[in-house]
């Protein structure tokens, strides 16, 4: 294997997959660069959870925003094989349930239900995500009453705060009985309610009232990614 020949502190990580290194290079294709593997979107040394995470992460993060990622990539060669899949995966889960959707349900007016799902406790198997399925369903059910028939703005807000990368890395390895609990009701509650915000802000200046959540979860989504490479420091 050839020693890395990349220079992280002048490394611009670029949107989307590239041709060559030449072109660009996402965090994954930095990643294979670095461990002096062949240039790839996918290198096999990046667990999947980590991977499938990062290259969302990686796309739907501002250019300036993206530039945060450039630290985790020396960690994130070796965590193919290592076990912890699943226990990313909860992490993800978990951040969905307790922390990117009680910020729409808050924005929503929906504070009780919002505070309901940030006091359940931390989703790291699937006995919590069962636990936590009946209270994310009754959020997505009152953000949904709350005329959640979100336009544009709100769907892009939403998607821009990162939780299609969260939804993603939840099902990677967490296994469908974990999504089916909780995972998707979470995803419909923080769109409807994201809708329900939008709508309340008004729609001609629903981008800009929504935008300080999107920042928040998205600073939020990176620490995320972070404490996902080493989950065993997290759920002891």
């Amino acid at each position: 294997m050839t020693a890395p020949t990349l220079n992280l502190d002048t490394l611009h990580l670029d949107k989307g997959a590239h041709d060559s290194r030449e072109t660009g290079v996402c965090i994954m294709e930095a990643v294979a660069w670095y461990a002096g593997r062949d240039h790839s979107d996918a290198p096999p040394c990046v667990s999947p959870a980590l991977r499938t995470f990062g290259t969302n992460l990686n796309d739907v993060l501002p250019d300036d925003r993206r530039q945060l990622l450039r630290p985790l990539i020396p960690v994130l060669v070796g965590t193919a094989g290592d076990g912890l899949d699943e226990a990313r995966s909860y992490m993800a889960l978990d951040w969905l349930i307790r922390t990117y959707t009680p910020a729409w349900l808050d924005l929503a007016g929906l504070t009780a239900e919002a505070t309901a799902l940030r006091d359940l406790r931390r989703i790291v198997d699937l006995v919590a995500a069962q636990q936590a399925g009946p209270v994310v369903r009754q959020a997505q059910t009152k953000a949904a009453a709350a005329g959640a028939a979100a336009r544009a703005a709100a769907w892009d807000a939403a998607g821009a705060a990162a939780g299609a990368a969260a939804w993603a890395a939840a099902g990677a390895a967490a296994g469908a009985a974990a999504w089916d609990a909780a995972g998707a009701a979470a995803g419909d509650a923080a769109w409807d309610a994201a809708g329900a915000a939008a709508r309340a802000a008004a729609w001609a200046a629903a981008r800009d009232a929504l935008q300080p959540t999107v920042d928040m979860l998205q600073l939020s989504a990176i620490g995320l990614y972070s404490a996902m490479v080493k989950p065993e420091a997290v759920m002891a």
